[in-house]
């Protein structure tokens, strides 16, 4: 008699036999790397971990999947920090990783497009964009591990988007692989297309919810040839914000980024790297790291000398680079920042947005309402200015119980939130929803708005077998896995 296989075994063992030599993972040991995100908070242990090196191969997968019902989630660079990507359903999940689809099809140098598969790293679709002197302006730290799928799939944002806009106003057409298998070809690099419903914007920034992307088309801009970086001081968020306003008036559209940094953030840069101290002169409650890029026969450096000189007592000390090497300099303490406030342990991560007019008032209340209940935890705050989008991370006291973590976060995330709906603003600003924000969201949520959302997820992937408990509530839609 044969042994009867755990309907786990079997589930892989019909996939397998379906798929391309090669092409499934299952061993433990080879999977195991595809159950983590970069925050280590979140973990799970795949089914099986497909890496399809072709469109057709991910609609060949999900015709699969669909018949025998297997729940999928697809993957990039696993850098997300709401757990949407990590496998968490109760029946387990096909992992989809598109690290083999990872090569750009093609830069047009006159249309200012480039067509990549969703697996490219983001920092070398990047480089190729360069090389044909052009710009991919997506920027933030993972930008050297993420992919170009997962940027898809969160809308990411970083330190360009008050230039530039968020990653979908950078997306002209995208490749999609349905749950049932079919391919949308959307693919188009047309900047002008108004036939209808613009189905791509649903794609963007749905979490992998509603089809795995495997390709994309974005809008590339002329590459700069001056790029001028200046860190300055000022007194208060107040005077920031006065400074920003000042800035966008006087520096027109070449302001390409505007980030704000509370002193603490900065002392927590210089503590953690043995080669960074402080370029002002003397320490400033407040810092901006600002930066205006051109091209052309623009005199960007007399453009910043002379608004700087304009901020008048807004700006108390500041320094302005004068080469790359420097302008790279004052940049690694905005990295060193992110990468050192936890202290190598666990901590409060928050991504909120508010109007631009409300930011000072945010974090002043934040801050006064999280110092007078956890007086010994640290608030770690900084954001990107011109999109009102404020990090505000908590990070535990010295010595505290690793048992206590999940109260003081779960009433430090409650205390921000509340400020954050005061001044009528989102919990979730560029990072999304997944599994980590979705009770949040959906207290939030009015209820036409799920709804309608359930409808669209209803209508893209009738069996939830996608990305299912994340941004909406799990859904068990026929009983479960057909080989179960």
């Amino acid at each position: 008699m044969h042994a009867v296989l755990p309907a786990e075994e079997l589930a892989v063992a019909a996939l397998r036999a379906a798929m391309p030599a090669g092409m499934l993972l299952s061993d433990g040991a080879d999977t195991d790397r595809y159950g983590r995100d970069w925050t280590g908070d979140h973990r799970g242990r795949p089914l099986a971990v497909a890496l399809p090196r072709s469109v057709e191969e991910v609609s060949m997968l999900m015709r699969c999947c669909h018949e025998l019902r297997l729940h999928v989630v697809p993957q990039g660079g696993l850098t997300g920090l709401v757990g949407a990507a990590v496998p968490s359903h109760p029946d387990g999940e096909v992992v989809v990783s598109l690290e083999r689809m990872n090569r750009v099809r093609s830069v047009d140098a006159i249309d200012f497009t480039m067509v990549a598969e969703a697996g490219c790293i983001l920092d070398e679709a990047k480089a190729q964009a360069e090389a044909a002197d052009c710009l991919l302006p997506i920027s933030f730290g993972a930008q050297g591990s993420c992919r170009l799928g997962g940027n898809i799939a969160t809308n990411a944002g970083g330190f360009n988007v008050l230039r530039y806009g968020m990653t979908r106003d950078l997306v002209l057409g995208l490749e999609v692989v349905m749950a049932d298998g079919r391919v949308w070809n959307g693919l188009r690099t047309l900047r002008k297309d108004n036939r209808g419903y613009d189905l791509k914007q649903l794609f963007i920034g749905s979490e992998g919810t509603l089809g795995i992307v495997t390709a994309v088309a974005f809008k590339l801009y002329p590459r700069p040839t001056q790029v001028e970086t200046a860190l300055v001081g000022v007194a208060s968020v107040e005077d920031a914000m006065a400074l920003y306003v000042l800035a966008r008036r006087e520096c027109s559209d070449l302001l390409s980024a505007f980030e704000l940094l509370l002193r603490g953030g900065i002392e927590i840069a210089i503590g953690a790297h043995s080669g960074l101290d402080d370029p002002l002169s003397q320490p400033c409650p407040v810092y901006v790291l600002l930066e205006l890029s051109a091209g052309g026969r623009v005199d960007l450096r007399r453009l910043i000398e002379d608004f700087l000189a304009d901020a008048g007592d807004l700006v108390l000390d500041g320094v302005l680079a004068s080469s790359r090497a420097q302008a790279e300099r004052l940049w690694l303490l905005r990295e060193v920042m992110v990468e050192a406030q936890g202290r190598g342990g666990r901590y409060l991560r928050t991504d909120i947005s508010v109007p631009i007019s409300r930011i000072a008032a945010f974090v002043s209340e934040s801050i006064v309402a999280l110092d007078a209940a956890y007086p010994d935890a640290c608030v770690v705050t900084y954001g990107h200015v011109g999109d009102g989008n404020i990090h505000m991370n908590v990070v535990p006291p010295e010595g505290m119980a690793t048992e206590g973590y999940d109260d003081l976060f779960h009433a430090a995330e409650a205390v921000i939130f509340d400020a954050v709906d005061r001044h009528g603003g989102s919990i979730s600003a560029e990072h999304g929803i997944g599994r980590v924000k979705q009770r949040a969201f959906l207290d939030r949520a009015d209820p036409l708005t799920l709804e309608l959302a359930g409808r669209i997820k209803d209508s893209f992937d009738p069996r939830h077998l996608l990305s299912g408990g994340r941004i909406l509530p799990l859904r068990d839609i026929d009983g479960g896995p057909a080989w179960s």
